[in-house]
């Protein structure tokens, strides 16, 4: 069986503390790298639906066909206007 010893715990206080700093150090590299990585694969893709959008939308309405007739709206009932009662 093995006594902890004063040195053994400053050597692994040492190790923890060295390893915490090296992991933020390499975040502070690291991190804005990726995070630009990340939204420019987004924006690409964002972009790649829009173009699907408006390609699909062109040819599900195509502007010769459609007549000049306006469509009609439906009533639904008479608009009634209420007064507050003191």
């Amino acid at each position: 069986m093995q006594q902890a010893s004063l040195s053994g715990l400053i050597e692994t206080l040492f190790w923890i503390f060295f390893v915490i700093y090296a992991l933020k150090f390499l975040a502070r590299v690291f991190l804005p790298v990726v995070a630009k990585k990340v939204v420019e694969k987004a924006t690409e893709q964002f972009q790649q639906q829009q173009a699907q959008r408006n390609n699909q939308n062109q040819y599900d309405n195509p502007t010769t066909s459609k007549s000049d007739k306006p469509r009609e709206t439906k009533k639904v009932g008479d608009y009634i206007d209420y007064e507050e009662v003191d």
